[in-house]
């Protein structure tokens, strides 16, 4: 595409309000913005996919938190992969590929220092947000360094048809874990859990309390839990801890919405008795292992050992809908819209 062809305006989403509890339609605007054409060190990029994360519900509060908030008015951020359409950046050229984060738009221009090239023919686009992105390398982080994961653990992944918990679950597996369970929200998405991915055992959190259902499902009880939800799943995890057993909290997805602070679980006193670990993971503190995870996950994609799902939404337009759809849980591995 000649710069000549190029359009002169983008599609964007906005934040105009904070949500309180629930996100709601009126609280964001898609607005045809002017594409700003790059400077020195700088490139144009045409999103061919964008990414849909929890996180993100935290960034549209003013809250103090580990990253900026949005600013209202203007463009959201979020993962995004797409095609360099204008360069005028040293190492990168009109046709590559680039991994940023310039989402929840059509066109973005940025310094060319905050991408990240990718190969298209290595695996599909779309991997680069979700199973070799991200959410891959917080599942591969998280489980292995985090939750210092060994050889036989039993381990219980919360939210676990989810991007990352799908992935912690078959990395254990694969990595030599005695029993993995998983809880999902529907029953449909137990059955991707024990039958696609390998699961020892899952669970429906819906169908029953949490607590007497992961008891079923690990009678020995669980050396690591990776979180992802909170609430009754951390207390019930806490409940069927091991000696010395360690806890990863990713995410608790189950308060995000509150308007009043949740409780904490009520049996932290046991941690005393197990001398279980509980600790806070952000993947931003891990990059380091970049290079390691895309070798390893990547020869388990390539070999077919490690599988993963995708729920692609179609078009800029319903990019809000994808969003909430994740905060909904409508998503079976990782949310993305397809532009």
């Amino acid at each position: 595409m000649t710069d000549s062809a190029l359009p002169t305006t983008s599609r964007e989403w906005r934040l105009l309000s904070r949500p309180v509890g629930w996100p709601k339609p009126e609280d964001f605007e898609l607005v045809q913005a002017e594409i700003r054409q790059p400077g020195p060190g700088e490139v144009l990029v045409r999103n061919a996919y964008v990414s849909v994360d929890p996180y993100m519900r935290g960034r549209m509060s003013a809250a103090k938190s580990y990253t900026a908030p949005f600013e209202l008015g203007k463009a959201m951020q979020g993962g995004a992969v797409g095609e360099v359409v204008v360069s005028n950046a040293e190492g990168i050229a009109a046709g590559d590929h680039v991994l940023h984060f310039g989402g929840w738009r059509e066109y973005a221009t940025f310094d060319a220092k905050q991408a990240v090239k990718v190969d298209a023919e290595a695996a599909p686009l779309s991997t680069y947000l979700g199973v070799l992105g991200m959410t891959g390398l917080t599942a591969y982080a998280g489980l292995l360094r985090t939750a210092s994961f060994k050889e036989g653990d039993s381990v219980f992944v919360s939210g676990a048809a989810g991007a990352v918990g799908g992935q912690v679950g078959q990395i254990a597996k694969l990595k030599g874990a005695s029993r993995v369970i998983g809880s999902a929200g529907s029953d449909d998405k137990v059955k991707v859990l024990v039958e696609e991915y390998g699961f020892d055992a899952a669970f429906n959190y819906k169908n029953g309390p949490v607590a007497e259902q992961l008891r079923e499902a690990a009678p020995d009880g669980v050396d690591v839990y990776f979180d992802n939800v909170g609430g009754d799943h951390l207390e019930a995890a806490i409940g069927s801890l091991n000696l010395h057993g360690r806890i990863a909290i990713c995410g608790m997805i189950s308060v995000y919405n509150n308007t009043e602070a949740a409780p904490g679980p009520k049996n932290l006193a046991r941690l005393i008795q197990t001398r279980g670990r509980i600790e806070g993971l952000l993947v931003g503190d891990h990059y380091d292992l970049q290079p390691q995870f895309v070798q390893e996950v990547g020869g388990w994609i390539r070999s077919g050992e490690l599988k993963y799902r995708e729920t692609v939404v179609e078009g800029i337009e319903n990019n809000l809908e994808a969003f909430l759809g994740v905060l909904r849980g409508d998503n079976t591995g990782k949310m993305i819209v397809k532009l």
